[in-house]
């Protein structure tokens, strides 16, 4: 339940702070005072989209927070999920909007994503405005308005997992057969590329040597001349002047003087090294120039196998030999692929059948809950609607079911149907329904769904909207049942008869300054309680007689 509501700088709101109960409480005021508002910044709350428009004139960003009592709500695994500080008692939700048009959401002071904020927003607060009456026309409403009362929600989270599955097999045998068509269609481009691709009998790493290669053969006399004139420097043809043999005259000379001259066996030694290695580098010239020739043959093949490899590349718009081997085998794995198609469409088809007897399965046991809870929920809402001034009220909760079409909440259709009359056709609520009578089937289902689903707090705003007199009277004992059911209930309201029987009692007025209009709220003492019941009765002018009357309406509902 919330203990605690601030809001500051939020439309006509500078700085509300207001300690909330347990039990039934009831908020009125003028209209225009600022009620909405309230209730537009608790939906922030519960991750509604901000507007910063919003923000109070002139402010710089507005804060919405709110303190709630979470000893019995059970959200350990909420907040172990998320990462979040968890504190069995205390649980803080904040929002703030910048002018700018920037939203943060906190819990516990931890920034939190509006999912996150929306998740635990909504398994604490329940708000039920007037448009919300328009759910009344929706079939996925009634439908999750009947799967709570049947206590479907494991049986539901199951088959749409399942469900899930289902659908997912289905797009995959889509996609497959669509790409088995395709591929057939290209199924002949597809060969002729790779057959293409096979007769050029491409190597890994082949292009890289016949491009050195066609470099070495297309510069082979110059290569062979400069090779022979290196070797030349080193090892003259046998007039005894080339480097070798003067490296060797000169060892030689080092040697004789070694006896008598320290250094020199060191020097020669080093010289010898220089000898070596020259040695073998003259070897290897000469060796090298003899394997160099020019060799026209060889050339052209080289040359008609790069042309090959070029044109295949400038074909397939690729940069290398190694991205047409690639290529290659991509179009191999397709082509084998296409032949065995039929094999693995026939493999996801079986696949699917069977998640879809699965998920069958499970749908069949949400819809004999359905059928089952639905009785009970004709006979339940009968009972309640009765006593709210429809004595001839006929409701009925229709589940139709479509075996052969499932969807994600099963294979059932479910409608309320109603009329309030002893005679006439059985139509949907939304569309034979008055404003009041909508109001009191929405407040009666409200109360069904709150002895099985327990939210902690559950706000009416203006649900009394087409009645009054005993009728409200009874809706708000209905509220307070709920109340003693073990939650917050407060309802929003124009009626005295159901503001007198709130255990608590708020009044939200505007205060006009020099420069501006603000709204506030208060809690109200017994006195104040009689004075705003009594304007309630008889408008602006306060007489004895509705001051009377409206301590009477305290007197006989506490």
């Amino acid at each position: 339940m919330i203990r605690h509501l601030h809001i500051e700088n939020y439309a006509l709101i500078e700085h509300l702070d207001i300690d909330l109960h347990s039990g039934f409480s009831v908020i009125t005021g003028e209209t225009g005072a600022g009620k909405s508002i309230i209730i537009g910044a608790v939906g922030l709350l519960l991750g509604q989209r901000a507007d910063s428009r919003a923000i109070k004139e002139g402010a710089k960003r507005c804060v919405i927070e709110a303190l709630f009592d979470v000893s019995d709500e059970n959200l350990e695994a909420f907040f172990e999920e998320n990462d979040l500080d968890y504190d069995a008692s205390e649980c803080v939700l904040r929002r703030e909007l910048t002018a700018a048009g920037k939203s943060r959401a906190f819990i516990n002071d931890t920034p939190v994503s509006l999912i996150q904020l929306k998740e635990i927003g909504e398994r604490l607060i329940d708000v039920h405005s007037q448009h919300k009456n328009l759910l009344l026309g929706k079939e996925n409403f009634q439908q999750s308005i009947l799967d709570a009362l049947a206590g479907n929600q494991l049986l539901l989270a199951d088959y749409q997992a399942e469900y899930k599955d289902y659908r997912l097999l289905c797009r995959q045998l889509e996609e497959a057969v669509a790409e088995a068509k395709r591929n057939r269609e290209d199924e002949d481009y597809l060969r002729y590329q790779a057959e293409q691709l096979a007769e050029a009998d491409l190597k890994d790493g082949e292009q890289e040597e016949l491009e050195a290669e066609l470099e070495t053969l297309e510069h082979a006399e110059e290569i062979k001349s400069s090779l022979f004139q290196a070797s030349g420097c080193l090892r003259a043809a046998g007039d005894g002047a080339d480097a070798l043999a003067l490296l060797r005259n000169g060892i030689a000379s080092l040697r004789s003087v070694a006896g008598v001259y320290a250094s020199a066996d060191e020097l020669a030694e080093r010289m010898d090294s220089c000898y070596i290695e020259l040695k073998d580098i003259a070897d290897e010239l000469e060796s090298q120039a003899e394997d160099v020739e020019y060799n026209p043959r060889r050339l052209a093949f080289v040359q008609e196998r790069l042309d090959v490899i070029y044109s295949l590349q400038k074909k397939h718009g690729v940069d290398s030999a190694d991205e047409l081997l690639s290529m290659l085998r991509e179009l191999e794995e397709k082509l084998l692929s296409i032949e065995n198609s039929d094999d693995f469409i026939e493999e996801i088809r079986a696949k699917m059948h069977h998640q879809e007897e699965k998920a069958q399965a499970l749908a069949k046991q949400l819809s004999e809950a359905r059928h089952a809870e639905a009785k009970v929920v004709e006979k339940a809402m009968a009972e309640k609607l009765v006593p709210l001034g429809m004595p001839n009220v006929r409701f009925k909760c229709s589940v139709q079911s479509l075996e052969d079409e499932l969807s994600e909440t099963g294979y059932d259709q479910v409608q309320f149907l109603f009329n309030a009359n002893k005679s006439g056709e059985l139509k949907p609520v939304s569309q034979i329904a008055s404003g009041g009578e909508i109001a009191r089937v929405m407040l009666s289902l409200k109360a069904l769904v709150a002895g099985e689903v327990k939210l902690p707090t559950i706000i009416f705003d203006e649900i009394d909207t087409g009645v009054s007199g005993s009728i409200a009277e009874k809706m708000a004992k209905m509220m307070d049942e709920m109340s003693r059911q073990g939650r917050q209930v407060l309802s929003i309201t124009h009626l005295p008869q159901i503001a007198a029987l709130g255990s608590y009692h708020y009044k939200v007025y505007k205060e006009d300054t020099e420069e501006e209009t603000l709204s506030h709220i208060v809690q109200l003492e017994e006195d104040e309680r009689v004075a705003e019941i009594a304007h309630m009765l008889s408008g602006e002018t306060l007489t004895q007689a509705a001051l009377d009357n409206a301590r009477s309406l305290l007197e006989n509902n506490h």
